[in-house]
Order: C-alpha cells, then structure tokens, then sequence
C-alpha cells in the first residue's frame, strides 16, 4: 500500500500552506482505497491537526513511514529521510547558492527528488504552482506601496482578511487615481494580476495607445514576451528560441519608463535573459515610475533595483536610483520595492486549496502508479544522482 506523507514545513520563516487540505486527504482515500495518507503534526499550518484528524487523516509525529514525502519549501538538511521520493519547491535549478548543501544532503541521502517547479507540459507550461496567488497578493501590495506613497487612497494588508472572497469585498467602493500600470509575464502569476486589475476597475489598452495616450481613468497595459523582447537582428521574437539563445534578445521596455506608475511583474528570468531595464536607465532619463510590485521575485533579475526579500510583514522597501541602495519606503529619489519570496502566505487555505486540486488532478495518480513523461522530466535526482535532463548541475551537486 502506497503512503503519502504531509511533512512538516522547516523552513524558516515558517510556509503556512500545504500540499493538500483535509478534505482533498479525504477525497483521495475514497477514490483510491489502497492509499494511505499521513500528516506530520504542525502548529504553523494553515489547516490544523484536528482538521485532518476530523476527516479521519492521520496525524502523527514521525512521518518516516511514508513512502512519498509532499512538501512546499525547501527542507532543512536534519529533516530529510533517506531513501524517501520527495516533491518540494527546491530551487536548486538555477543552481541557487543558497541550496547548494541541502542539494549535496539530498545526493548524499539517496532521496529522489521531483520539483513541483519542473512538473511542464511539452511545451514548457507549467502544470502546477501558487503563481495565480503570488500574483493575487503582489498585485494586492503593489496598488498598496502606491496609495501609501502618493496618500491618495488607502487599502489595508491582505493579511487582516480571513479568505479571497473577503479581499475581494474591501475593493468595494474604491476609486483609484489616474494611473497607468504595466503588467509582464504569461503565465500564472499574471493571471492573478489581472484578476485584481479587473476587479479594481483598472482598463486595458494596447501597447502603442498606453505610450502615447493619456487617461482620465486607470489604465493597464500586458506585456507578454513578444512585446518585451526582440531579436537583435531580426527584430523578431520566438518564444523557443528565445530561451535556448536569450544572449541574442534586446528588452524593449526601457520606453515604458517614462509613462509607467506601477509595475506588476510576472515575467519569467533566469540569468542571461536581458533585464527590463538598467540602472543606468533610471540615471538617464525622466520617468515617472515609483512602485514596482515583482512578484517573480530574483534578485538583481529582470528587475535589477530588487535588492533582496523583504518579510511579509513589511513587505515594502525603498532602493535611492542614484546609489541603488536600500532606504525606507516612500521617500524622495527612491523607487518602492515589493518583493516577497512567499506571497501566497497571505491567502493560504485558498492557496492551499487551489494548488491541492493541481496537484490531484495532473500528479498525484499517475505517481502513484510508477509515474510517467512529465514526473521523469521533473525528477531532478533518482536515488540521489542527477537524471540526464539536469547533468548541467553535476557540478552544482559536487562542490
């Protein structure tokens, strides 16, 4: 009999979400009767012990015997099994310094890890994350940083609400200013942007009208790849080619700068994709940006001025452009910063929840059943040795 365990999170500060909620545990053990499902006891997560223990889950101390171990964040090194299947958020592909010993434990400890980051359809879409929430709660903290600069509006944390529903509701009534708001990126994270840009009101124009129009409401624009990115000799963008070659792409978004408030970033990065703009960009010309809300999140990436975390309990900063160092947030010669590496922690039952059906609905079955093409692409080590599709990190995982 298959067991799937419900690790406890390690990572500190402490991920309040979960791979599955109580009543998605339930859910499987009626459809799939040969299961068993236990959960490592946790005073931080989001759904309490007695939660599961009420839909008749197990809830235990030592989650050892579990067969496949289901995590969020990265696990700290004295909390790994050896010899266990593991699915977690490990930023390791990138090959993230900051992960390089757990990587080495995992190696070491013959674990096999799938990383729900790698889990793609053929063409390189993401089957499962917390994208769509990240970009709910930035965009949140973005329009925010504004109103809390500018003092022409107010809204509070997404923090003090219970749910998603209830944020929704302190939208009610609330007129925002004229401004103009790019949106970047493709995929989930933008989604939820654009699910707060349509429930503020906020209306979307094209590219050519945003630069060259002014508005007497709040206007957004969405900027996908082939609007930011250009080919440097055939000013032609292709998506695949672009990411097996990005050294050969320019970024257009430099003229943004000057007709642009807020920026709600959701565009993938990785080193060698070009960054939006420079800090030589900010030196050079006027602009009319103050609070970029980036939500992917890399340091020093597609937006350079991100310095670093900031804790979700204050999660805004400021970054002086002529010094590009950090200050408080709201001041003159300064640019606010949202960056949280945990964002969907502001809603995490509907995070949670949301990410569970994902994971029932496209993962966990078929990897119950010895797996198939998209969990072998996103196994990353078998019984702690890279697989052929991340040889690139032989040397990530050996020194």
């Amino acid at each position: 009999m298959p067991v799937l365990g419900l690790i406890k999170e390690g990572k500190v500060p402490s991920d309040n979400r979960v791979a599955l909620t109580p009543k998605q545990c339930s859910f499987l053990i009626s459809q799939f009767p040969d299961w068993d499902i236990l959960v490592e006891s946790s005073p931080h997560r989001c759904y309490k012990d007695a939660e599961y223990q009420k839909e008749g889950i197990q809830v235990v101390k030592n989650i050892s015997s579990a067969d496949i171990l289901l995590g969020i964040k990265e696990v700290p090194i004295d909390q790994l099994n050896a010899n266990k299947k593991y699915l977690f958020f490990s930023h390791t592909k990138k090959q993230q310094a900051y992960n390089q010993k757990m990587f080495h434990a995992l190696m070491d400890k013959k674990i096999t890890l799938i990383d729900y980051e790698c889990l793609e359809h053929e063409d390189g879409q993401r089957l499962i994350g917390f994208g769509f929430f990240a970009g709910i709660v930035g965009a949140h903290n973005g329009i925010m940083a504004y109103g809390n600069r500018t003092k022409s509006f107010h809204l509070g944390r997404v923090s003090d609400v219970k749910d998603y529903l209830e944020l929704i509701h302190t939208y009610f009534g609330l007129k925002l200013p004229n401004i103009k708001i790019v949106v970047t990126g493709s995929g989930r994270v933008a989604h939820g942007i654009l699910e707060i840009m349509n429930l503020l009101d906020v209306q979307q124009v094209e590219p050519d009208e945003f630069l060259l129009r002014h508005y007497d409401y709040p206007v957004y624009v969405h900027l996908k790849g082939a609007d930011l990115y250009a080919h440097h000799e055939t000013g032609k963008y292709e998506r695949t080619h672009f990411h097996e070659h990005p050294e050969e792409y320019v970024c257009g978004f430099k003229k943004y700068l000057q007709q642009t408030h807020i920026l709600m970033n959701g565009v993938y990065w990785e080193p060698g994709i070009p960054k939006l703009f420079t800090h030589q960009d900010l030196l050079e010309d006027e602009f009319t940006l103050t609070t970029i809300a980036d939500i992917t999140d890399d340091i020093n990436g597609s937006v350079p001025c991100n310095l670093g975390d900031a804790p979700a309990e204050n999660p805004i900063y400021g970054v002086d452009i002529n010094t590009f160092t950090k200050t408080a947030p709201y001041v003159h010669n300064g640019i606010d910063i949202m960056a949280v590496g945990n964002l969907p922690n502001e809603l995490p039952r509907d995070a949670s929840r949301f990410f569970g059906e994902q994971l029932i609905k496209y993962v966990l079955p078929d990897l119950i059943k010895g797996g198939n093409k998209i969990i072998e692409r996103a196994t990353i080590l078998k019984e702690g040795k890279l697989t052929p599709t991340y040889n690139y990190l032989i040397e990530y995982g050996t020194h």
